[in-house]
This record gives structure tokens, C-alpha cells and sequence, in this order.
């Protein structure tokens, strides 16, 4: 007979006590450590593992806000997949976090303090938020201090440190045209940290969980892109994995808000949708308790994950956005391979060439 992967999920009897005085019993513990697995792209050989580094493994973690609208917290506070007291706040010892903590003023500024003294170089970051540089970051101070010099410190003396959001991996709305503080994102504030960025706005918890697991249990970060983004969460176009892409390669567009192929589900790239530009798990995990996603809910990609997407990706409600190398009014077969040369990974050829050409209006 074939072991399950909970057979050798072996927790001594302190560990589950610890988890049943939480609430977690050993099933959903199991779920949970099956579905880091899972999200990891990681065989089920290595749950015992990760079970083992997520109960007895508590490093002291803080969470920094800059110019954000504080979504990624919100995101967080809601998330279901663990809860945040299931297990986020039950795994990590969360000392700082402007939006949870009890203590403020200059007792939060101490908790802060003493992590980054008695704790250099073994703590987490979480950054929300963008970093402005101009006129000396005066545009975001936090207890006196800029947020550069904030960042500097206290993203400078950490283990790793992670930039959740669009606004901390890349400026976000912040630094979009014209910019008036110099916003940036934290790496190019800080490019001395050791930092993974996760685009999307907001965040999707679950991706920042998965991303502080694998750092538990192998004492690094996850393998990233270019752009610095773990390659679980940011390995494949969006475009890949819709489950409107059925409705692509056949040609079935919706052409207006609200019409017949809108109501069928048809695919949303004739209405603006960023898709095939745009690198994300959002079909694979979705949002609110893996409920839904964008797309599904009838609305098209922004391409919110993607750099200074905010300029290159809009308007947003029209084919394909002014990116390097592409024009709008290009034929959708040219556009397709402009886009696979921009990319570099490519545009399926087949898709945009076979799919929209037909599908042409007689007076275009």
C-alpha cells in the first residue's frame, strides 16, 4: 500500500498541542502545508518538511508602509488561506506593523528599534508601499525619519525583505507620470537588500505566505525572474492560464460591455484586457478565498503586475497599450509577434494570429 504524504507528517506531541490551544488541528495544518507545497511547485515528498519548519520556526518579522493606499494590509487582514491568526501571526513573531500593533508613538518606534539592534541581519521586512527621493524624501516621514532612511535601515540589516504591491516592487500610482515625489520602488531605493518583489495590486497573501515558507523551510527565497519576482507566482502569462483562453483561440470576443459574448464568458481582449502582457498566478490561486479573479468576474487584466504599468498599459479599456515595440492600430497578427520579441518568453503566435484575424470587422 502506497503512504500518503501525511504518514510521515510526524509532529511531536508538543507541536500539536501547540497547534490545537491555537485551533489548528492536524488536518488543516496538513491542508495548509500541502497547499504551500502545491503553490511552491514542490512534490508532496517535501510537506514533512515544511510542516516541520512552519511549526517550530518563529523569526521576528516587521512590516513597513510608504506611499500606499494600504491594500496589501487589508489583503492580508482578510486572508482566509491561513488566517492571519491561524498562522501568520502564530508562525512569525510580527513586532512591527502600523495597521495590527497595540503599542504607537514612540513605543512602536521602539519596537521597530530593538529588532533591527538585538536582531541585525536574522528578521524579516515586508514593504508596502512606494519610496519618494525627491527634495530628500520629505514626501513620507514616519516618526521623523524619511522612508528612505527607514528603508535603508531597517530593509538594509535584514535577512531578506520582501516588497508586496505594485507601489513597493516598482513605484506603483505613485510614480506614475509625472511623478511629483520621485517615487520608486524599494529596490531601486535600496539596491544593497536582499529584496523578492511581489507585484499585484493588492498583493495576493497567499503568494507572500507561500513566499515566507520556502524561506523557513530552505533558509532562502524563492528563485525569481528578471524583474525579481518568484517564478511560482510569475512564471506564466496570465493570458496561459485564463479560462476564458478557450474563447481566444476560437475567436469569440466580447465587443461591448454587457452584450451576448460578455454574458457567455467570451474572451475580454477586444476590451482592453492586458492578459497576454501580463505575468501572475491570479487565474491559478484567485482572490477572496480563491473565489474569483478579475477576468472571471467580467472585467479585464489591468497588467497591475507588470512595471509603470499605470502608463504603458493604458487605456485600459483598449486593445493592447502603447508597450516598446507595439502600436495599436498594427494588425492583431503583427502584434502578436511584437509582442513575443518584446517578452522575450513570447506571445502565442497562434492565438493572436489565427484567433482575432477572422474575427476582423468588415470595416476595419
Amino acid at each position: 500500500m502506497k503512504s500518503r504524504p501525511d504518514d510521515a507528517l510526524n509532529l511531536d506531541s508538543e507541536t500539536m498541542e501547540k497547534l490545537r490551544k491555537k485551533g489548528v488541528s492536524r488536518r488543516d495544518f496538513l491542508k495548509f502545508c500541502s497547499a504551500m507545497a502545491a503553490s511552491l511547485a514542490l512534490p508532496s515528498s517535501f510537506i514533512p518538511q515544511i510542516a516541520e519548519a512552519v511549526a517550530n520556526k518563529k523569526p521576528y518579522l516587521v512590516w513597513l508602509e510608504f506611499q500606499d493606499c494600504a491594500g496589501d494590509s487589508e489583503a492580508l487582514l482578510r486572508a482566509s488561506k491561513p488566517t492571519v491568526g491561524q498562522i501568520v501571526l502564530d508562525i512569525l513573531s510580527v513586532e512591527y506593523h502600523e495597521t495590527i500593533m497595540a503599542p504607537s508613538g514612540h513605543r512602536a518606534e521602539k519596537s521597530l528599534n530593538d529588532v533591527v539592534k538585538n536582531h541585525k541581519g536574522k528578521y524579516l521586512v515586508v514593504v508596502e508601499g512606494s519610496i519618494p527621493l525627491k527634495d530628500d524624501g520629505i514626501y513620507c516621514c514616519i516618526g521623523g525619519k524619511s522612508a528612505l532612511a527607514i528603508a535603508e535601515e531597517v530593509c538594509g540589516n535584514a535577512a531578506a525583505t520582501i516588497a508586496v504591491g505594485t507601489c513597493a516592487t516598482y513605484g506603483g500610482i505613485p510614480a506614475a507620470n509625472p511623478n511629483p515625489t520621485g517615487a520608486v520602488g524599494l529596490k531601486e531605493a535600496v539596491p544593497g537588500a536582499t529584496v523578492i518583489n511581489l507585484p499585484g495590486c493588492p498583493v495576493n497573501v497567499e503568494n507572500l505566505t507561500a513566499c515566507i515558507v520556502h524561506y523557513l523551510t530552505f533558509g532562502s527565497l524563492p528563485d525569481t525572474d528578471r524583474l525579481g519576482r518568484p517564478l511560482f507566482a510569475y512564471g506564466k502569462r496570465i493570458h496561459d492560464n485564463c479560462e476564458r483562453r478557450a474563447h481566444f483561440d476560437a475567436g469569440q470576443f466580447t465587443q461591448q460591455w454587457g452584450d451576448e459574448g460578455h454574458r457567455q464568458g467570451w474572451c475580454l481582449y477586444e476590451m482592453g484586457c492586458k492578459g497576454p502582457e501580463t505575468f501572475h498566478n491570479c487565474p491559478t490561486v484567485k482572490y477572496n478565498e480563491g473565489t474569483s479573479w478579475p477576468v472571471q468576474a467580467g472585467h479585464g487584466c489591468m497588467g497591475c503586475s507588470e512595471p509603470n504599468f499605470w502608463d504603458t498599459m493604458s487605456p485600459f479599456y483598449k486593445r493592447l497599450p502603447n508597450v516598446p515595440g507595439v502600436s495599436v492600430e498594427k494588425t492583431a497578427d503583427k502584434v502578436g509577434a511584437a509582442l513575443a520579441a518584446v517578452t522575450a518568453a513570447g506571445l502565442v503566435i497562434h492565438g493572436i494570429g489565427r484567433a482575432i484575424s477572422p474575427q476582423k470587422n468588415d470595416d476595419e
